[in-house]
């Protein structure tokens, strides 16, 4: 055999032999499948020829660097190796929900619709004596819409409580039982104009120019203390107001806060704007600073005066000239009476011929009365302190009287003046600390103001009006 074959073949041969030996050592093993190598031996030519074919394995797809410089090309560029995706959890898709709804009518309960939606006593207290706030679910009111979702197997999961298109209780079962949250939700607050001329009323001519009752009334209230609208309103007056108009999911629902409003009442213009101040309080200003409010209302009523304050009257009833130290507004028995201004009580009761009366003490120097009353105001009695504009009783006809009215005296220093021409203390200006905020805030109101003033002009113009 040896004869056969030169020397040379044999060394070339084991040489062959020792590195084909070196590249299985060297492999992975078969449990990975890894990179088998196939060399060639030509014995004639004493060469060996080695081609560097790889299969990966599914576990190497993914693919390592190393790998990837030993992978076959196609037409010259290298073939790109397969990635599995990672498999994805699954989820569990949510339970669905059954709803009932039921519109809350007069004489409802919460045991009474808790049965019409097929749900005992038992799981009505388990749902109230949950966590958070689901104990509110007890306090219903008429015209709110409440809902009970189910699951397939008939179990409550969850409760809903539509009190407004803003405000909603939300009940839902979980580990341990129910739990409760109210939700409230933010409208979208749009500005708005509107601006007319009176010719018979505010309330007629409010109306026309698109305002609603409440953005009237409140009008006539930033007003009130400079105007009064009863008397003082002539034909030819005129208003421009800026207000919100509230949005929600897109669609307009209501109407806000008033921003700022001009009046032109009888020649002599009162320019009001609304502005926030430091501590979060409200309240209406005059473009330099000065409140809208007076210390005092005006009038304590939204009426029309029966008898006007009159030293030289004659009494109705006893047909003799008494002076009348106050002024009458008539108005239906158990309208609200007002009180005009902060202060403490000073009489609740029984006044002779007053009637039923309540003496307010404003500071040192001023007092006011109300007479007549049909009842007090809850919580009115000696010694209480009220605040301007809280209801402190109602209109009757208690006391020497012809008919239903209040009976209103404003006094300075024990003397009674006419409260509706007395010179009313203004109320706390914008302080010195809070003027350079005010002037920042409020410019921006007057410049608003003008924008939707200019727009509805061109708009006019352009109509052709």
């Amino acid at each position: 055999m040896r004869k056969m074959f030169p020397k040379t073949h044999i060394t070339i041969a084991a040489a062959a032999t020792v590195v084909v030996t070196a590249a299985i050592l060297m492999s992975p093993s078969a449990d990975v499948e890894a990179k088998r190598m196939s060399y060639a031996l030509d014995l004639e030519e004493g060469k060996v020829s080695g081609q560097g074919k790889v299969r990966q394995s599914a576990s190497e797809e993914t693919g390592s660097a190393a790998t990837k410089e030993q992978s076959p090309t196609e037409n010259g560029a290298p073939l790109q190796a397969k990635t599995e995706e990672p498999a994805q959890p699954v989820v569990p898709s949510a339970p669905k929900l059954h709803w009932q709804t039921f519109d809350i009518k007069s004489g409802d309960t919460l045991s009474s619709l808790f049965k019409e939606a097929g749900f005992n006593d038992g799981i009505m207290l388990t749902v109230i004596h949950g966590e958070g706030e689901a104990d509110k679910l007890q306090r219903l009111y008429a015209g709110e819409t409440i809902r009970f979702a189910t699951s397939d197997g008939g179990s409550l999961e969850a409760i809903e409580l539509q009190r407004s298109l803003l405000e909603s209780l939300k009940i839902e079962k979980n580990e341990d039982g129910f739990s409760g949250q109210t939700v409230v939700r933010e409208p979208e607050a749009r500005p708005a104009f509107a601006s007319g001329v009176i010719d018979g009323s505010l309330y007629l001519a409010a109306r026309e120019a698109g305002l609603n009752d409440r953005l009237t009334m409140k009008l006539a209230g930033i007003f009130g203390w400079a105007v009064d609208f009863v008397y003082d309103v002539r034909k030819g007056d005129r208003f421009e107001v800026v207000y919100e108009e509230l949005y929600l999911d897109g669609e307009k629902f209501d109407t806000g806060r008033i921003l700022s409003a001009r009046f032109l009442n009888q020649g002599e213009e009162n320019v009001a704007l609304l502005y926030t101040d430091s501590h979060g309080d409200s309240d209406y200003y005059s473009p330099d600073g000065k409140s809208m409010r007076k210390a005092f209302l005006r009038t304590p009523i939204n009426a029309r005066v029966s008898s006007p304050f009159n030293l030289q009257r004659r009494h109705p009833v006893l047909d003799v000239v008494r002076p009348h130290e106050g002024t009458d507004y008539g108005a239906p028995p158990g309208t609200p009476i007002k009180a005009a201004g902060t202060g403490r009580v000073r009489f609740a009761g029984w006044k002779g011929g007053y009637g039923r009366t309540v003496v307010l003490q404003h500071g040192d120097n001023i007092s006011t009365l109300y007479a007549h009353m049909s009842r007090l105001g809850k919580g009115i009695k000696n010694g209480t302190r009220v605040k301007q504009g809280e209801t402190i009783g109602y209109v009757g006809s208690s006391g020497m009287v012809t008919g239903p009215h209040l009976h209103y005296e404003f006094r300075v220093n024990g003397s009674p003046r006419n409260s509706r021409k007395v010179k009313l203390p203004d109320a706390k200006p914008v302080p010195a600390s809070e003027m350079a905020r005010f002037k920042g805030a409020t410019e921006q109101r007057l410049a608003q103001f003008d924008v939707f003033r200019d727009s509805q002009k061109q708009l006019v113009l352009a109509r052709g009006e």
